[in-house]
């Protein structure tokens, strides 16, 4: 696939290209941020047995209203030794289990106890207060479906529904490259030309939080047998990702270096701005992505392309970026040609996002990016956008 390519359409030809990785079984007590293999069914009902809503007392709802005989009090945890008869009530916390005979649970705070015998003032209905045994899941049924990013609240139903272990498909193993002589680490001091090496880290930040475990390699210069040893060391992993490089410049060595290492090129450069001069490659099963080494332009072709790779390749059901819509509070001009992605501030004003464009859009001002929560998204056309008009945005 050759020439420049819409962000949709390059979307759909990294997407086809990945396959999920295999599943391993993990504990629970890992399974944090994991992405679900298969199915994680319930071994247990859920409540496992008829238990109470309210601490109150455990009734037949027949025998309501009435004064009944106080016969047992039920901590949770401790079941009562015996069947409820008629006429009678046991003392029940929330969680008790209700005892069998009983229908019903009566709140504490509507009844008058008066030790032995306790008043029940009205009549009660069959089955009030008591949760059924497997009301919320049972034995058997799914508790979270495959392809499930899990997190506190999934986790919390996989424990208690009794799963100490669950498939989990493995985390992508990526490898982050920057190329360029000019780079130098953080905390060095920079001589004529030098500037900091910042993509790695901003690219292994955002790629870990999309679930995969990252390596960054150090910055090579640009030599030919430096980016080759890089290059084949990144190819070893599941996913690389180059930043620099990717253009036609005398310096920009890494689609041809790729090249002779066996690297399909499936396209260069897509319709956005900032970002065009993308690459995107495939060799056997591991995917290769060269980004550009403005940061800007690194960091929006990692949120378009890159991270909806890396959850396709966990098996994530809904890969691509969540667009949400919001109120843009400037006008923003068309790109006849690109879509634009434009570094925004999010504020609320009611019910509604409203999003404020920041100064200093150029594709290497990081530090200006770094006031941003959001991406919106400037379709390609001709004319601007109104303020106050609807648009949409990725959070960052």
């Amino acid at each position: 696939m050759r020439g420049l390519l819409t962000v949709e359409e390059a979307q759909a030809a990294i997407l086809e290209r990945c396959t999920p990785l295999d599943a391993e079984t993990i504990p629970v007590e890992r399974a944090a941020g994991r992405v679900t293999a298969a199915p994680v069914a319930a071994r247990v009902d859920l409540p496992p047995f008829a238990s109470s809503a309210m601490d109150g007392f455990a009734v037949r709802a027949a025998d309501a209203p009435g004064v009944l005989a106080v016969v047992a009090r039920i901590a949770a945890g401790r079941p009562a030794e015996r069947s409820l008869g008629p006429g009678e009530a046991m003392e029940i916390s929330t969680g008790g289990v209700v005892p069998d005979g009983a229908d019903a649970v009566v709140p504490i705070e509507v009844v008058t106890d008066r030790g032995d015998t306790v008043e029940v003032p009205a009549a009660v209905r069959a089955g009030a207060h008591v949760r059924p045994r497997g009301g919320d899941v049972s034995a058997g049924d799914a508790v979270v479906a495959a392809g499930i990013r899990l997190g506190a609240a999934q986790l919390g139903a996989i424990a208690a529904a009794g799963v100490a272990e669950l498939s989990c498909s493995r985390r992508p193993r990526v490898t982050v490259l920057a190329t360029g002589s000019e780079l130098v680490p953080p905390g060095t001091p920079l001589a004529p030309g030098q500037v900091y090496e910042a993509n790695t880290l901003m690219l292994a930040s955002a790629l870990a939080v999309a679930g995969a475990d990252v390596e960054r390699l150090p910055p090579v210069a640009d030599d030919e047998g430096a980016h080759r040893d890089a290059i084949a060391r990144g190819l070893e992993s599941d996913v690389l990702v180059t930043s620099g490089g990717v253009s036609v410049g005398p310096h920009d060595l890494v689609r041809r270096i790729e090249s002779e290492l066996g690297v399909e090129e499936v396209f260069w450069q897509v319709a956005v701005k900032p970002g065009k001069p993308v690459a995107f490659g495939v060799r056997g099963r591991t995917l290769v992505f060269g980004l550009p080494g403005n940061p800007v332009s690194s960091l929006v072709g990692c949120e378009l392309l890159v991270k909806p790779a890396v959850r396709a390749l966990q098996g994530l059901a809904d890969p691509l970026p969540r667009f949400e819509r919001g109120r843009i509070a400037a006008a923003l001009q068309r790109n006849a040609t690109r879509d634009e992605l434009v570094r925004a501030r999010m504020s609320v004003d009611g019910d509604v996002v409203v999003l404020g464009p920041l100064s200093g859009q150029e594709s290497h001002m990081i530090v200006r990016a770094a006031s941003a929560d959001a991406l919106v998204h400037v379709g390609r056309g001709d004319g601007s956008i109104d303020a106050g008009a609807t648009v949409s945005f990725i959070r960052l």
